[in-house]
């Protein structure tokens, strides 16, 4: 199918932030994840030929920026996810830290979560990719990815409340 400019042009438009969103929660530096939206926009414009309508255009441009962040880590692996070793087991109640925007303490939970987590969860929370879709793109199983989802966002949960008490135990120090 040709892809008509005025088509790309609202995809842009469309899609652009969530996949930005993205982009920088993989990444977590804004410039990078500027680079890397603006390569995956290109490549999207140049293989336009190949574009399956029934896959569903956000689903297509998230492939293509998952591959980019891929290429990304592999050239720059000291940047990459190196902190899948980090376990976040706290169990502490207290307001839902998640219920905010993204935050420089979300950003942070993101990156000590395991990548396979990490990449699941922002399929679908930022990229706004449905579970189906994200199945379809990482190539698992539609239970392993909701698997995924709720136990990353469990860890966040854990990893944030913990965060906020430990902030509020300095505070009153």
């Amino acid at each position: 199918m040709a892809l008509a400019q005025g088509d790309f042009d609202r995809w842009v438009m469309e899609h652009g932030p969530s996949l930005y969103r993205m982009a920088y929660r993989m990444v977590g530096d804004r410039h990078e994840a500027e680079d890397l939206l603006q390569d995956t926009f290109r490549s999207a414009w140049k293989s336009r030929q190949s574009f399956d309508p029934e896959r569903g255009e956000r689903a297509w441009l998230a492939a293509i920026l998952r591959r980019r962040v891929v290429d990304h880590w592999r050239r720059d692996v000291g940047n990459g996810f190196r902190l899948a070793d980090n376990k976040l087991e706290v169990g502490i109640e207290g307001a839902d830290p998640l219920a905010n925007d993204y935050s420089d303490d979300m950003q942070h939970a993101l990156d000590c979560l395991p990548p396979d987590l990490k990449e699941t969860l922002l399929l679908v929370v930022v990229a706004e990719l449905t579970h189906q879709e994200a199945a379809d793109l990482l190539g698992i199983p539609l239970g392993t990815v909701l698997s995924r989802v709720s136990r990353a966002r469990g860890k966040l949960r854990d990893f944030l409340l913990a965060r906020a008490s430990f902030a509020k135990r300095v505070k009153h120090v």
